[in-house]
């Protein structure tokens, strides 16, 4: 009886930390767009002399290791906060959920936020924010980390695509005000995934 029920777990277990079906067709539409965003001078974050000579970011290759299916733990009754940023603007986000998965047989866990005002406009009211470092920032990767725009999940697991994981807008100019990434979302594992630091 004790190995049936081992055995169950540990398929709960593997189910709950698989991949999701990655597409390429995504990734690879992520990129375009972004490198329209800022190729657009109304849109771009890029300093004048950048954006003159600007073709395309620097993105890691597509890997689907990096495509996870995370279980989602929701946090609730957590107490907003005013998270840090770049500067002394101090916008007030809130932890809305967790998100557990594996990479490589390791087990990690993201915090997962949801920025207040911005939930209060109707085009943004599912919208939450993962910020994120690992170790190749400040070496490969931008070295204030990441971030990654998901949707509130319908149930208890979020896929995760760090391939479509983008720079702050401090990464490449310091006009802007860009939220700090905090210490508990730091990822002791190298994630070559999403866009490169800019230059050095």
């Amino acid at each position: 009886m004790k190995k049936i029920l081992l055995l169950v777990m540990l398929l709960q277990f593997s189910f709950g930390f698989a991949q999701s079906q990655f597409s390429w067709e995504a990734v690879e539409k992520f990129q375009n767009e972004l490198n329209a965003e800022y190729a657009d001078a109304k849109t771009s974050p890029l300093l004048p002399e950048d954006l003159k000579v600007f073709k395309s970011l620097d993105f890691y290759p597509a890997n689907e290791k990096f495509n996870v299916v995370a279980k989602f733990v929701r946090t609730a009754n957590e107490q907003p906060f005013e998270m840090k940023t770049s500067t002394d603007r101090k916008p007030v986000y809130v932890k809305y959920g967790e998100a557990h998965f594996s990479i490589e047989g390791q087990l990690f866990k993201l915090n997962i936020y949801q920025n207040i005002e911005l939930s209060k406009k109707e085009q943004y009211k599912d919208y939450l924010f993962l910020p994120f470092s690992d170790l190749t920032c400040g070496d490969e990767s931008y070295i204030g980390g990441k971030y990654i725009d998901l949707k509130i999940p319908q149930g208890d697991t979020v896929v995760i695509d760090f391939n479509r994981s983008y720079n702050p807008y401090c990464a490449y100019s310091p006009k802007y005000s860009c939220p700090k990434v905090p210490l508990e979302n730091d990822l002791k594992i190298a994630i070559r995934a999403g866009v490169k630091k800019f230059h050095d």
